[in-house]
C-alpha cells in the first residue's frame, strides 16, 4: 500500500505533486485542513494526547482515494453472492465459534434478546469470525478522504467520533485500524455507529470493539436490539413464484399480506400453500420469472429482514445473514 507520511509542520519551498497527475496533492492545503481539525478538536475539549496522535506524522494515502473514486460497478447475482458467503467452511467455523463462546453468546441473548445464531451470522459475514484483520490506521484513512473532499462531511463526522471514542476509552489512535472506508472491529462498525451503540461487555470500563470480543458482541446485540430485533419471528421463508409474477413487486419496498401473496401464486418450494393471514411481507428473488420459466425460487421477507437492511442496505446481504443463521442454529 502506497502512503505519504507527512509531518504536520513540514514546509514546502515550492508546489509539488505526489500523484501521477500534477497538482493532485498540495502540502499547504493538507496543512490547512489539519489546522482546522486541530482547532475544532481543541474547541470540543478532546484530549491533547488524541489530537496529537491524529495530527502529528499523519499520512495521506493515495490508494484510498483511488479506491473511493473507482469502486467496482459489477454486481454479483444473489445466487453468486450466496455461493461466496454461505459456505460449508463458514458454517463449520461458525459452529466451532459457538462452542468456544457459548457463555458469552448466552449473555448477549439474555441481555438483548438476540440469539447466538444471529450474532454468529453477522460476525461470520463481517469479519469471518474475527479472522479478517483490517490494517489501515483509521485516522489516516479519514484524513485522506476528508482532504479528497468527495464526502467531506461524512468522513469528518467519522474522524471526530473516532477521536471522542479514543479519548473517552483511553485508546491508542495507532491501534484503531479498520477498512479503507472506516469500518472496524469484529462487526465492522463505523465510529458514529459505535458511538451510538457501543457497549462495555467485559466490564473493564472501556469500549474496544477491535480487541475485546465481549465489547464487540454486546455492541452488536445492542444495535440489533435497538433496531427492534424480534427473536420470536423468522427472517424469511424460501418460496417459489410463478412465471407471470410481476418483477416490480420484488423491489424490496413492496409489502403485501400473506393472503395477498398466496393469491398471486406464491407457494412453498414443495408446492404447498404458504401460511395465511394479514402479516405483512415482501418478496426478493434473483432472476425475474418468465412465461417459459414456470416457477423460480424467491424469498418471502419479514420484519427482521428489513432490520438487517438497516445494518447493511443490501437484499443479498440480508438473505445471506438469514440463511447462514439458519445453518448455525
Amino acid at each position: 500500500m502506497k502512503l505519504i507520511r507527512i509531518g504536520f509542520f513540514a514546509l514546502c519551498l515550492a508546489p509539488f505533486a505526489l500523484f501521477a497527475e500534477p497538482g493532485e496533492f498540495n502540502q499547504d492545503q493538507w496543512n490547512r485542513m489539519l489546522h482546522r481539525i486541530q482547532d475544532r478538536a481543541v474547541s470540543e475539549n478532546i484530549d491533547s494526547r488524541v489530537i496529537n496522535e491524529v495530527i502529528q506524522n499523519s499520512a495521506f494515502i493515495p490508494d484510498i482515494v483511488q479506491r473511493d473514486r473507482n469502486q467496482p460497478e459489477f454486481r454479483l447475482t444473489l445466487a453468486e453472492y450466496l455461493r461466496r458467503t454461505v459456505t460449508d467452511t463458514r458454517v463449520t467455523q461458525g459452529r466451532a465459534a459457538r462452542q468456544r463462546h457459548t457463555a458469552l453468546l448466552r449473555r448477549v441473548d439474555e441481555r438483548y434478546g438476540v440469539p447466538p445464531h444471529i450474532i454468529l451470522a453477522f460476525w461470520g459475514l463481517e469479519s469471518n469470525y474475527g479472522t479478517f484483520k483490517s490494517t489501515h490506521r483509521l485516522s489516516d484513512a479519514f484524513l485522506t478522504l476528508i482532504y479528497d473532499g468527495r464526502r467531506e462531511k461524512f468522513f469528518t463526522d467519522q474522524l471526530f467520533a473516532m477521536m471522542r471514542i479514543a479519548d473517552k476509552n483511553e485508546l491508542e489512535v495507532s491501534g484503531m485500524r479498520g477498512s479503507w472506508a472506516g469500518a472496524m472491529g469484529h462487526f465492522q462498525f463505523i465510529p458514529t455507529t459505535l458511538a451510538q451503540y457501543g457497549v462495555d461487555g467485559d466490564g473493564d470500563g472501556k469500549i474496544d470493539i477491535i480487541n475485546s470480543l465481549p465489547d464487540a458482541m454486546f455492541s452488536a446485540g445492542n444495535f440489533l436490539n435497538r433496531l427492534g430485533w424480534n427473536k420470536n419471528e423468522r427472517i424469511l421463508r424460501t418460496v417459489t413464484v410463478p412465471g407471470n409474477f410481476n418483477p416490480a413487486w420484488a423491489d424490496s419496498r413492496t409489502r403485501k399480506t400473506l393472503d395477498q401473496w398466496a393469491a398471486l401464486g406464491v407457494r412453498n418450494p414443495d408446492g404447498s400453500a404458504i401460511p395465511r393471514g394479514n402479516r405483512s411481507a415482501g418478496i426478493v428473488f434473483d432472476v425475474p420469472p418468465t412465461p417459459t420459466n414456470a416457477r423460480i425460487t424467491a424469498y418471502l421477507t419479514y420484519d427482521n429482514f428489513y432490520r438487517i437492511k438497516r445494518w447493511n442496505n443490501s437484499n443479498s446481504y440480508a438473505v445471506a445473514i438469514a440463511l447462514l443463521a439458519d445453518r448455525l442454529r
